[in-house]
């Protein structure tokens, strides 16, 4: 119906195809094109590694089959056959893999320890990109005391959840600060210019506050398009609440390994603090696009992994959805008015990926060397560099664990011919 998709990067061309400008087989095509190295060398690999579902492994391929079906009738069949492809696909899949000489899912949990601990950083990269490095220096060190006094007082809590919060706390803090102190200076530079004469009556009596923005017409439309469907919304929260409280979804690659630990407050933490990278830009590309996000703000997430039952989580998550959708318009009229708020969320998504990328790529080789040492290491990280230098046929955070799945069945390979021996322990 195109009324919702979970790849933000497809969410922009959905526009055109609601206006009938493109048609939906090229709209599937971006969307496989834009998907498709998330979905087979992302989540695939996580899946297998936690044995917990994510998001890449779940939404992503619903995006391309809704966008694809013809009929309405015909996505509900497709994406319920492609539950079951992944629920029974992956315990077939975990079967089969641990029964071989090289067991390359349980070396891929190699990953969980850099992922964990390095995803702790991103909002001292995000402080240190927007606001210079004497802050991100200090965050920095609060970080590390903060991971180094949890670990010492309250060693049954995940080291990096107090130094996270704290952390996108301070980076709020410094862009909230920063919005408020430019609108004061432009209050007061208006003043001395209306006290000075020097602009119109109109500006002066507030009325060039009202003129019209171009983009309003469209983000007011898209939010009417979105609120007429309101009921679908809340039984798709609903759903994806249930998901994430049955506690076999994770909503993120630090989450996943916390959910198949069992902790899922931390997990519950996490994903909240994630959440806020990525409210302005669903935000801003759904009012553009008239398409929402599967998950909405994410925020289902958290509240599902704390909820005690099923029957809880569906109200909540309906609720929540609605709030969500009803709320849409007033978010981006706030974002329109926090341009430092809005930047924080650009920053702290790029230093989620720059901080998942160096774990992800770090934890890929750990799981290389537990699988085949030396040689493992070889062929994985031989791997990646050749799909850098391919111009990453396979996106950069994909290609690691892609690569150590690629190179588990090729020492599989060399174990039957003879030519290696897999390490013991």
């Amino acid at each position: 119906m195109a009324l919702a998709v979970f790849n933000d990067g497809v969410r922009p061309f959905m526009l055109d195809f609601i206006q009938g400008r493109s048609t939906r087989s090229a709209t599937t095509a971006v969307s496989f094109g834009l998907s498709a190295g998330f979905i087979f060398g992302l989540g695939a690999p996580m899946a297998l590694s936690t044995g917990v579902l994510n998001p890449w492994l779940v939404f992503l391929p619903t995006d391309i089959l809704g966008i694809l079906s013809p009929k309405k009738w015909i996505a509900p069949l497709l994406g319920g056959a492609w539950g079951a492809v992944v629920v029974f696909g992956l315990n077939g899949a975990n079967s089969l893999a641990h029964d071989l000489p090289v067991d390359f899912l349980t070396a891929l949990q190699q990953m969980s320890t850099p992922i964990l601990f390095l995803f702790t950083l991103f909002p001292v990269l995000a402080i240190t990109k927007q606001f210079g490095r004497l802050r991100g220096g200090i965050a920095a060190v609060v970080e590390l005391a903060l991971v180094v006094m949890t670990m010492k007082v309250w060693p049954d809590i995940f080291p990096g959840s107090i130094a996270m919060a704290v952390g996108v706390l301070t980076l709020i803090g410094f862009a909230v600060n920063k919005d408020l102190a430019q609108r004061r200076s432009a209050r007061a530079e208006a003043a001395k210019a209306v006290a000075a004469g020097d602009v119109p009556p109109e500006v002066k009596n507030g009325a060039a506050d009202d003129a019209e923005d171009p983009m309003a017409s469209l983000f007011s439309a898209s939010a009417l398009r979105l609120r007429r469907h309101l009921p679908l919304f809340m039984l798709l929260g609903a759903g994806v609440c249930v998901l994430a409280q049955s506690h076999v979804f994770g909503g993120g690659e630090a989450t996943s390994f916390l959910i198949a630990k069992g902790d899922y407050a931390e997990a519950a933490q996490v994903d909240f603090y994630r959440a806020f990278g990525f409210v302005p830009l669903i935000a801003t590309t759904a009012l553009a696009s008239g398409a929402y996000g599967i998950a909405g703000f994410t925020f289902v997430y958290p509240i599902g992994y704390l909820l005690p039952n099923p029957f809880l989580a569906a109200v909540v998550g309906a609720a929540v959805f609605a709030l969500e959708v009803l709320a849409l318009s007033a978010i981006g009229k706030v974002l329109g008015k926090l341009p430092s708020v809005r930047d924080s969320s650009e920053h702290l998504r790029s230093a989620i990926g720059d901080a998942l990328g160096l774990a992800i790529l770090f934890g890929s080789l750990m799981a290389a060397n537990v699988m085949g040492g030396g040689l493992g290491i070889l062929i994985v990280g031989g791997l990646y560099l050749l799909n850098e230098s391919m111009g990453r046929p396979v996106v950069r955070m994909a290609a690691a664990p892609a690569a150590v799945i690629v190179g588990g069945v090729l020492l599989n390979i060399l174990y039957w011919l003879d030519l290696f021996t897999p390490i013991k322990g």
